[in-house]
């Protein structure tokens, strides 16, 4: 299984390198399935290649990312599509049944979570401290139709995920970059051996070195970084060896 994992994380990192190096050039403003507008823009290949539903319930959540997409990103602090389909991609291959957000936002990361959990039948809990996003990320979780899957906890995510006791198959920061060690340091003895710890927005200079020495130094985890411009740290828990 362990190979299994590291294939697949060193699959998504390669493909993400030769598109990258094919559309080096500067990218057009656009968001959307369709690269019309929002968040960091389409590259060809997304453009040629978007997602797609394998019956109509998942054409259904697809919709609703499209939308928020287009019409939500503004403000948002959205993933970029490319990055939502790796989260999606990374959590199904590993089976997960639970996966931990740190930063909802409007809840665009999150319903690409729950599309590989529906499958994989777990659930998401995700922090977050501002009620307006939160609301927000309600309501798009409640017409993707995945609301029943999802526990949405309010607060100061440094004290809330105290709260946690069940162990955590994937762990996802996205909110206060200076905070991104503490998180780390409070939810990875959670983490399951064989689980993964995402990170967004690792290329944030002298704020995240300490995060990044962090999963970069200790021996019993594996990081890889993928893309460039707001980058995702892919850090894999190891399983200890027999």
């Amino acid at each position: 299984m362990l190979k299994k994992i590291l294939l697949v994380i060193a699959v998504v990192v390669v493909l993400a390198a030769v598109v990258e190096s094919l559309t080096a050039q500067p990218r057009p403003r656009g968001g959307g399935f369709g690269g019309r507008r929002g968040g960091r823009g389409m590259d060809a290949t997304s453009q040629q290649n978007p997602p797609t539903a394998v019956n109509e319930e998942e054409k259904k959540i697809l919709s609703v990312l499209d939308d928020m997409d287009r019409n939500q990103r503004s403000g948002n602090m959205n993933v970029p599509l490319e990055d939502g389909r790796i989260l999606r991609l990374l959590t199904e291959a590993v089976g997960a049944k639970h996966v931990v957000e740190i930063g909802t936002s409007n809840g665009y990361s999150g319903i690409w979570f729950c599309l590989a959990l529906r499958a994989t039948g777990g659930k998401l809990t995700t922090h977050d401290i501002d009620e307006g996003r939160a609301a927000l990320a309600r309501k798009n979780f409640k017409r993707a139709g995945v609301d029943n899957i999802v526990t949405l906890v309010m607060g100061d995510a440094h004290e809330t995920v105290k709260n946690i006791k069940e162990p955590i198959d994937v762990l996802f920061i996205d909110a206060d970059k200076p905070g991104y060690i503490d998180y780390l340091q409070k939810l990875l003895p959670l983490v399951r051996p064989g689980g993964l710890i995402l990170g967004h927005n690792v290329n944030m200079g002298s704020r995240m070195q300490d995060y990044i020495k962090a999963i970069t130094t200790d021996s019993n985890l594996e990081t890889v970084f993928q893309g460039q411009g707001q980058g995702l740290s892919i850090t894999l828990k190891k399983r200890l060896s027999e």
